[in-house]
């Protein structure tokens, strides 16, 4: 039994949706490809597909063997590949889980920007403020802002991110400009609802001192963008990352609020577990990433002025 070919057969069922179509993929008879996938479930002593006369589905066994599998595969690949002829050219797949609005507005760029670098890596994005499972889910790594304490992940950091407090000047003409936190409370709040206790808002004071203040959630969303679009309105006050409204300031159709507080400062990082293999594609985005946010962040440069006056 040849097990890496089974395991490619495998993969190739899965992706093709049948042995049949695995067959014509793979340009051999049926009766090999379900040869081979006899033999691994053999191996393993566990069934990879529910079967019927139908269709082919993944067992949760077989989930979990295919994203380990795919992996396994592209660090063949790759293997072979850095020892050919191409020098070492980077080759195979990155699945990767990104934060919603960081990703489409700051890491998407990045990513095209390693793509025209390495054009033979495939990348399999996954766009989502969800905290995912990264071995459970197959992912080789994911980005996250946090502060992270999860001593189970190995993680490399790649830019601070700062938080800012800001509403359309159409607001405060109309409802007034709050001069300290306790008149948050009589304000219309735009909050971002999947972080805890989201009714009220911490923020530092100049002598380093935490103020739990309370505010009054006017609209509540999942997503930071759309918060920042009801900000722009004029439906209320937001505290965003600036990653997200620097464009905002600068411009001045959103106006820093309360510039002599400061709010929890987290930070982007790339993330992978302790025991997942790092491949070199991995180690070479990674670095990549670290060394492309280096520094200020560029979005962050603009409103040095804006956010302390």
């Amino acid at each position: 039994m040849d097990r890496f070919e089974n395991m490619q057969a495998f993969v190739r069922v899965v992706e093709a949706g049948s042995i049949s179509g695995a067959a014509d993929r793979m340009g051999v008879a049926k009766s090999v490809v379900s040869r081979r996938l006899r033999e691994l479930e053999a191996h393993l002593g566990a069934e990879l597909f529910h079967r019927t006369t139908r269709q082919m589905n993944l067992t949760d066994t077989g989930r979990a063997f295919y994203q380990q599998s795919v992996r396994i595969l592209a660090d063949v690949l790759e293997a072979e590949h850095a020892t050919s002829q191409s020098h070492g050219a980077l080759k195979g797949s990155l699945k990767v889980a990104l934060p919603l609005s960081f990703g489409l507005m700051h890491l998407g760029p990045a990513i095209n920007e390693f793509l025209q670098a390495h054009p033979d890596i495939e990348f399999d994005l996954d766009f989502n403020d969800r905290q995912v499972d990264l071995l459970a889910e197959g992912f080789d790594l994911a980005i996250r802002i946090a502060s992270l304490a999860d001593s189970s992940l190995i993680a490399r950091r790649l830019a601070p991110i700062q938080a800012v407090m800001c509403a359309s000047p159409a607001y405060l003409e109309r409802m007034g400009t709050p001069q300290s936190p306790a008149e948050l409370i009589n304000h219309r709040c735009l909050v971002y609802n999947l972080i805890s206790n989201y009714e009220h808002w911490n923020l530092r004071d100049a002598e380093g001192q935490w103020i739990k203040t309370k505010i009054t959630p006017y609209l509540k969303a999942s997503n930071g963008e759309f918060l920042r679009n009801a900000a722009l309105a004029g439906l209320g006050i937001v505290l965003m990352p600036t990653f997200i409204v620097y464009q905002e300031i600068a411009s001045g159709r959103l106006i820093p609020l309360l510039p002599g507080y400061q709010y929890a400062q987290l930070a982007a990082y790339a993330i992978y577990p302790q025991t997942r293999h790092l491949s070199q594609r991995v180690r070479a985005f990674v670095d990549f990433l670290v060394k492309r946010f280096d520094g200020l962040p560029y979005w962050d440069v603009c409103l040095q002025d804006k956010t302390q006056e």
